[in-house]
């Protein structure tokens, strides 16, 4: 069933950590010009991979069980406090998949769960930089129907691949 009103059900968040994928990978990438959905990503290009990788003010962030669980911590309260309905979330060693129902548009969305993760990184001393943990921008997709919403929960919950291990402990 389409919803047909102008406004999503949810919205599927993605946002990586810092300099885990930049311009020129071999995955390829995404810039403002080949941005479209569904789109083919930009070839990759060793030396301007090279390049992005000289860069870097710091090493890329991989995430340990720590920071993950200082991060699951900041989302679940941001959505509490804005008063979002926090469908799913996935916190991995390099990167964040949230489906989210909120009243804002999602740019909001994407600033404020990555706001309060930084925030919340750095009152655990989990995150030193002065810059940010994250990748500039991120993704933000429009979930129209419940079908889009279950596929984005299905894929948040179960296509990540296996539980991470704890072994910060």
């Amino acid at each position: 069933m389409w919803n047909d009103t102008d406004t999503p059900l949810a919205y599927f968040i993605s946002f990586r950590t810092y300099g885990t994928w930049l311009h020129g990978d071999k995955r390829g990438s995404i810039d403002r010009f080949h941005n479209r959905y569904r789109s083919p990503y930009m070839p990759p290009n060793a030396n301007w991979h090279r390049y992005n990788e000289q860069q870097l003010k710091a090493s890329p962030l991989i995430l340990g069980a720590h920071q993950r669980k200082s991060i699951e911590a900041a989302i679940r309260e941001t959505c509490k406090i804005r008063d979002w309905s926090l469908l799913a979330f996935n916190v991995r060693t390099n990167h964040v998949h949230t489906v989210v129902a909120a009243d804002r548009e999602p740019e909001l969305v994407l600033t404020a769960l990555k706001a309060n993760a930084t925030r919340q990184l750095r009152e655990d001393n989990l995150w030193q930089q002065e810059f940010s943990p994250w990748a500039r921008k991120g993704s933000k997709r429009r979930l129209w129907n419940e079908r889009s919403v279950a596929n984005a929960i299905g894929y948040v919950l179960y296509g990540q691949g296996d539980d991470l291990p704890d072994f910060d402990e």
